[in-house]
């Protein structure tokens, strides 16, 4: 199952207050590129019947079909990557702190994740 830490929900919790999206869920999605790696994005979005749907953290997630395999225990976290610079990560199942793997950090750092990606978007 997809999880996200205490501090990745707690930024996009304030994420969503800021950018008035606070009744929205935010939508996690991934898909493979051209070289094979995978692609992650969110931003906040309307649940379809189709997603799957979950409460994480105090967090509505919601994930489409063809993303729920690609996340499947993925992790989103939000980290300090340099100094004073922080981002989220997705850190896949095979990381190296459990065995093999790389992090992806998305394209949304401290000016929250409502920035990402909308309705049905990724990068």
């Amino acid at each position: 199952m997809f999880n996200i830490t205490r501090a990745a929900a707690q930024q996009i919790q304030q994420s969503a207050q800021s950018s008035g999206a606070a009744e929205m869920a935010l939508r996690v999605a991934a898909k493979r590129d051209t070289q094979g790696d995978l692609q992650y994005g969110m931003g906040f979005d309307e649940p379809q019947d189709e997603d799957m749907k979950l409460d994480l953290e105090g967090v509505a997630v919601i994930i489409g079909n063809e993303s729920q395999e690609l996340l499947f225990d993925t992790v989103l976290d939000f980290v300090e990557l340099n100094p004073g610079e922080f981002n989220f990560v997705f850190i896949p199942p095979n990381h190296p702190s459990s065995g093999g793997g790389s992090v992806t950090t998305t394209g949304c750092g401290s000016g929250g994740c409502g920035s990402c990606a909308s309705k049905g978007t990724t990068h």
